[in-house]
């Protein structure tokens, strides 16, 4: 992996921190850059992405503090995506609110087009791609 390409995706991280950057465009600079997935590890405030070469890197992702709810509420997940496509809150918002429906992380299959999102007992809730994503 080059210096430029892990330059490229911390800035992809500061950009979703900041509210510079949406999804869309995020997915469209990773996969430029060659990476497949990555993993949205909430427990230890990281990223970890993924490229088709078999590499990969770790990437600090810090948010807020927040209590991760015990049981894992499917709709709220669903809701909270839902309100990301459509504009009505930040990436830190986001993070705060899947947490408090009991997700500890997220998986986002580039390649699949799909987020897997998952909770401390191994539920789950699958998203596939908005059509423009």
């Amino acid at each position: 992996m080059t210096t430029e390409q892990v330059l490229a995706i911390q800035q992809c991280v500061r950009g979703s921190l900041i509210g510079e950057m949406t999804f869309p465009q995020i997915v469209q600079q990773l996969t430029e850059l060659g990476v497949e997935r990555y993993h949205a590890d909430y427990s230890r405030e990281e990223n970890t992405f993924y490229l088709t070469t078999g590499e990969s890197v770790v990437v600090a992702c810090p948010h807020p503090p927040g209590e991760t709810g015990m049981a894992f509420a499917k709709d709220d997940v669903a809701s909270a995506v839902r309100q990301s496509q459509q504009g009505e809150h930040t990436y830190l918002d986001f993070v705060r609110k899947t947490m408090s429906a009991g997700c500890v992380g997220y998986f986002v299959q580039i390649t699949g087009r799909k987020a897997i999102y998952f909770g401390r007992d191994g539920d789950s809730h699958v998203e596939l791609f908005p059509s423009r994503a």
